[in-house]
């Protein structure tokens, strides 16, 4: 407050009195009257105080927010969306299988009806004994067609309508959550030519390794087979197996993953269906590990191999070029199970710079990390059973 040099006219009492200007509302007072306005500003200030704090208490209080109880219709009209939608979609199913289960067996029907129709003719010419090569020949014929109309697919396959028979629905809010969006584009750089055994075809690949060069390492796992892409390659090249499924040396039986030695650059395989893992050096064969059941590989950069065995729930570890012992195991190894130090057909793997083996726990749905010479490993992600919760693993 600033005094004035002159008597002026007081705002309140209207009498002219030496006067002192309020900053805030730009309005002059005598000195009773510029007291009484600070007090019922003070008595503003703990109005706003109390207003505020009970404002925080309401908020503090869900259920007794406005918010709360829109949200709740809102989340009622969803589940009750969720619900009819169900339903429909559940009728629409059962509809679609009672038409599979009637046309499969139209379908079988009318086979076995054409496989009596054949067995009558063989009677027939059986029981008169009179035939010759023309009449065996289109018996035969007959059988090989009904056979091919068997191993055949049927004319039944499931078509999608772009038209939904559900009400599509979405929330919109004025609030926006900040979402790091990702590109949804990606490039193909292995087959993409559908199914097959040609050299820009894959069949189910199993696993993957990428060298330092970019080429991509495939277990191609029915095809059994490595296939190497080259960085930018239009077509695979077959560095391991193509020989056909088999138990030679030179063969493989469902590869499933695949590593390469980066010190004298040699392919390791999990020889899945043989119950081995290879190494195959310039077009040289050697079985490394015996009578394993090899899910997956992986090697740290102290160039120790990790094998994880799913039918022993355990992971294994060996020294490269040392594999006359049983190796040591890391993780797991004490039978199937959901306790810390058991494992459930572990999968994929992943050693750090410390030894710490990363497995993924397939059967108990979770990412387990054993430390270097753990008896026990820590759960790392999921542990929360199946499901598509952010805290679960699927």
């Amino acid at each position: 407050m600033a005094m004035a040099n002159n008597k002026t006219l007081c705002f309140t009492c209207n009498k002219e009195k030496i006067t002192y200007l309020c900053d805030g509302c730009s309005k002059k007072f005598c000195l009773i009257h510029l007291t009484e306005h600070q007090e019922k500003l003070n008595e503003e200030l703990e109005c706003l105080i109390i207003d505020c704090d009970e404002f925080k208490e309401r908020l503090n209080k869900p259920k007794q927010n406005r918010q709360y109880l829109q949200n709740q219709i809102l989340i009622k009209q969803i589940n009750e969306w969720e619900k009819n939608s169900i339903e429909k979609i559940k009728e629409k199913a059962e509809d679609c299988r009672k038409i599979v289960n009637e046309s499969s067996e139209i379908f079988l029907i009318n086979i076995e009806m054409k496989l009596i129709d054949l067995t009558e003719q063989i009677k027939q010419i059986q029981k008169e004994n009179e035939f010759n090569e023309i009449n065996l020949n289109y018996l035969k014929d007959q059988l090989i067609e009904i056979k091919q109309k068997l191993n055949s697919s049927s004319n039944i396959s499931v078509q999608e309508d772009s038209q939904s028979f559900i009400n599509d629905i979405s929330i919109i809010s004025s609030e926006k959550p900040k979402l790091n969006k990702w590109r949804q584009n990606a490039v193909t750089v292995a087959g993409g030519i559908g199914l097959g055994q040609k050299l820009n075809q894959l069949n189910f690949p199993a696993g993957i390794f990428i060298d330092k060069n970019k080429n991509i390492f495939i277990a191609d796992f029915y095809n059994h087979r490595i296939v190497q892409w080259k960085y930018n390659a239009t077509v695979g090249q077959i560095v391991a197996g193509g020989n056909g499924e088999g138990i030679l040396v030179n063969q493989l039986n469902h590869p499933a993953d695949v590593i390469v030695d980066p010190q004298n650059y040699s392919i390791i395989i999990a020889d899945y269906g043989n119950r081995r893992v290879l190494q195959w050096l310039n077009q040289k064969q050697q079985i490394l590990i015996t009578e394993i059941d090899c899910a997956r590989l992986t090697m740290d950069k102290q160039r120790f191999l990790y094998v994880s065995d799913y039918k022993k729930h355990e992971v294994r570890r060996w020294k490269m070029g040392e594999y006359d012992d049983e190796g040591i195991v890391v993780a797991g190894g004490n039978g199937e199970g959901t306790q810390l130090n058991q494992l459930n057909s572990p999968g994929f793997m992943f050693v750090d710079e410390d030894q710490s083996v990363y497995v993924s726990d397939t059967g108990n749905h979770r990412v387990m990390k054993w430390k270097k010479d753990a008896k026990e490993g820590t759960i790392v992600a999921g542990g929360n059973g199946f499901g598509e919760n952010l805290n679960q693993l699927c």
